[in-house]
């Protein structure tokens, strides 16, 4: 049974093998959570940093929401914080079943996620982005100028995967080939080569803006690795207008960068917390535990009071729990095929046919100093 009491509140964390969940789990254990962490593989390393652990299918896979809603129910969650793209739309359902979903409104991640469809609607709104066009259409002149290139990217898709950047036009056909995309699956965008923000707005279903944090990328592979906290007006104002065009209500990323005059131009916004999430808390503004305790407690508003100048630097680290807290349900980081030691000298089994059902595995109760 759940180890839930009133004062430690359960919260379902999802993607626990990417590069920033480990640390976001562990912080919210600290900040009085008890959290409960998912991923599609039995190598994820949050998976047993979490007071409990579970496989989950694909998030774009039928199966994905039926296990989700009965691990809530299991679990005797209250929140759930998905942080990759696949999960969201499938784990806004969950709102329904009283969970707090910590996500902007449907609406606004539909659209965030199709980058083609929120170009359109930033536009509308009069905010500043790159020229975008599909690759299927023809740009509005037949050569429009291009000193620092294009990129060609899938309309759907994170990580910077299938991203390409290409020199003109006239190179986009290529592109496009080797990409194994559809043209209409693929967008074109005005390549913008000024300093890159990463910028983590906190709002909640009030509509009101509590923070924004600019975050001057310094070096991004697939996720930021490196950044700083910047205080920039214009960039804050284009992210509050966001807010107020498109009312995302929940908590957003916005990426942008500025042109040759300064000005900021979003080229994508991530309708979830950011992956520098813990950078912005780190300079003040909690944004993950801060928007849990109101949701699920009416905790106190966030403010947008931080420090500029806190530089984050990625890198892996360890952590230790018992063994037996690490095994004691079998679940193994041992590759589909192999037999991963157990507890006690003993071996676990290997995984069936078609790989791990899911599985839970409780873990130490406390963060190895």
């Amino acid at each position: 049974m759940p180890q839930q009491t009133p004062s430690r509140p359960t919260v379902v964390v999802t993607t626990a093998g990417s590069a920033p969940t480990p640390g976001t789990i562990l912080h919210l254990r600290e900040q009085g959570f008890r959290v409960v962490a998912t991923d599609i593989d039995p190598a994820a390393p949050g998976l047993y940093l979490a007071d409990r652990g579970h496989l989950v299918p694909p998030g774009d896979s039928e199966a994905f929401l039926p296990r989700m809603r009965a691990l809530c129910a299991e679990e005797g969650a209250v929140a759930i914080v998905p942080l990759v793209d696949e999960e969201l739309i499938r784990a806004g359902e969950l709102s329904g079943d009283g969970l707090s979903v910590l996500l902007p409104r449907p609406e606004f991640v539909a659209a965030c996620l199709d980058k083609y469809v929120l170009m359109r609607e930033l536009e509308r709104a009069g905010i500043g982005t790159p020229r975008t066009w599909l690759a299927s259409e023809r740009p509005c002149a037949p050569e429009p100028a291009a000193p620092d290139g294009l990129v060609v990217k899938p309309r759907r898709g994170r990580g910077s995967r299938g991203v390409t950047v290409v020199e003109s036009v006239r190179d986009v056909a290529r592109a496009v080939a080797e990409s194994g995309y559809a043209a209409d699956e693929l967008i074109v965008q005005e390549r913008i080569t000024g300093p890159e923000y990463t910028v983590s707005v906190v709002v909640w279903r009030d509509g009101a803006v509590q923070a924004v944090v600019p975050k001057e990328v310094l070096l991004k592979q697939g996720v930021t690795r490196y950044a700083v906290t910047r205080r920039h007006h214009e960039v804050a104002r284009t992210c509050r207008a966001v807010q107020a065009a498109m009312r995302a209500d929940g908590p957003f990323n916005v990426q942008l960068a500025l042109d040759g005059a300064g000005r900021p131009r979003v080229f994508e916004i991530n309708p979830r917390f950011s992956s520098t999430a813990a950078l912005t808390a780190a300079a003040g503004v909690d944004e993950i535990a801060g928007l849990l305790r109101q949701a699920v407690s009416g905790g106190p508003r966030l403010t947008d009071e931080w420090r500029e100048g806190v530089a984050m630097v990625r890198r892996w680290t360890d952590e230790f729990i018992s063994e037996a807290g690490f095994a004691s349900h079998g679940l193994s980081p041992a590759p589909a095929g192999t037999r991963a030691p157990g507890p006690r000298g003993t071996t676990a089994p290997p995984e069936p046919p078609g790989g791990p059902a899911p599985a839970a595995v409780p873990v130490a109760p406390a963060r190895a100093r």
